[in-house]
């Protein structure tokens, strides 16, 4: 499975409330079917259905004690969303200080230092923030 296909299975899996009870309850240490089935008023092949998505998005792990088969959280797929959601958050961050100088600015405050991660390209002033102005060709009659 690529890592692409396992990102997009693990905020599949995510995006059911049920799905994330069952691993937040994970998350206090590895349960039983039954015992992940109790807090939920739905059938045990519904919770089952549940479980298969968390394990095929890698969310959860099946063990083996006896005749008993725990359910177990992995926690690496929920590791790579939150890597990925991170490079997002740093971007909306600046976006936010940006916009917190810009306000400041028009309020007449000063403004914060905004910390500069990559090099930006220059600010542009308002002169030059429009495209200059094409003159308008003519359209000639024909005489036909």
């Amino acid at each position: 499975m690529k890592a692409s296909d396992r990102l997009d299975a693990t905020f599949l899996a995510l995006a059911d409330p049920t799905r994330r009870a069952i691993l937040a309850r994970l998350a206090r240490g590895e349960a039983s079917v039954a015992e992940l089935a109790e807090p939920f008023s739905i059938s045990q092949p519904a919770i089952s259905k549940h479980l298969k998505i968390l394990e095929r998005a890698r969310l959860i792990s099946v063990g083996q004690a006896g005749q008993r088969r725990p359910r177990r959280i992995e926690p690496k797929a929920l590791a790579d969303a939150s890597l990925w959601l991170e490079r997002y958050r740093e971007m909306w961050d600046m976006s936010f200080k940006r916009l917190d100088s810009l306000l400041g600015e028009l309020q007449g405050k000063p403004a914060p230092q905004v910390e500069e991660r990559a090099k930006e390209p220059e600010p542009r002033t308002r002169a030059s923030s429009r495209p200059a102005a094409r003159p308008r060709r003519r359209r000639r009659r024909g005489s036909g």
